[in-house]
């Protein structure tokens, strides 16, 4: 019987290692991630999604963790969290891509002022409706599954306890910065057009006829349109980022060899 509860105990403790090296990469990332990082969900919440997380990833890459090896071990577990938290920011920066987008569509159409404290951070009302309107798809779009997916991915493209090469990381890191960007400028394309067009009729009418006050009439104008624009455009353009999302979980390392 003391050989068995031995043999158990040994079992134990090298279950607990595995799940605590998961659990760094999970957590490091969940600070980022969208909808379960976002600063409203309590932290009690957060704590039992990474444990659930953890539980879930474990079992498959039970195999690839390295055992326990004293005071050496504190590196490998230094290259969890980095890589944890490189994840989480490469899924950040598809809501700061939103973000991007409602505020520059907010500059265009003049409605970057209204309820503009309505967050916990401070956006226009059109980048607020666009940031919470994505969350909601994402969710909706079963992001638990494609995350726990994501960290079971992750393992054979980034082995657990092995430190990312520098020049790999930063390449693909910067790919996802400049996709960012461009995901944010296609999102809010058709406001800037709307605003530029319509600036340009304002100049010719304005010309034709100095003495009419086209201020007055073309600032409600530019309102009413750029809410029937966000009410149009908007589906189309969060149904664009959600399909890059999902493209992104499916291969989020494409850019690593």
């Amino acid at each position: 019987m003391i050989e068995a509860l031995n043999q158990l105990s040994g079992a134990g403790q090298t279950w607990l290692w595995a799940m605590f090296f998961v659990f760094l990469r999970v957590s490091a990332a969940m600070f980022m991630m969208p909808v379960f990082g976002e600063s409203a969900v309590p932290q009690r919440v957060k704590l039992a999604v990474v444990i659930a997380l953890s539980a879930i990833v474990m079992p498959s890459i039970e195999v690839q963790v390295p055992p326990f090896a004293g005071a050496r071990s504190f590196m490998p577990l230094g290259a969890e969290t980095i890589i944890g938290l490189s994840i989480g920011l490469a899924l950040r920066l598809f809501i700061m891509a939103v973000q991007i987008a409602g505020t520059m569509a907010a500059q265009a159409t003049s409605l970057s002022q209204f309820f503009g404290g309505a967050g916990a951070e401070p956006q226009p009302a059109i980048s607020q409706i666009m940031m919470v309107s994505a969350l909601a798809l994402a969710a909706a779009g079963h992001l638990h599954v494609r995350i726990a997916e994501l960290f079971i991915r992750s393992y054979s493209i980034l082995p657990p306890g092995h430190f990312p090469d520098p020049a790999d990381l930063s390449r693909w890191g910067l790919a996802q910065i400049a996709q960012s960007f461009t995901t944010a400028f296609m999102l809010a394309a058709p406001f800037m057009v709307a605003a530029l067009i319509y600036n340009v009729a304002i100049g010719v009418i304005n010309r034709a006829m100095p003495q009419l006050m086209v201020s007055f009439i073309g600032a409600p104008a530019l309102t009413l349109g750029g809410l029937v624009l966000l009410m149009t455009a908007a589906p189309v353009a969060l149904q664009f980022w959600a399909n890059g999302l999902q493209t992104f979980l499916a291969a989020p390392f494409a850019g690593i060899p």
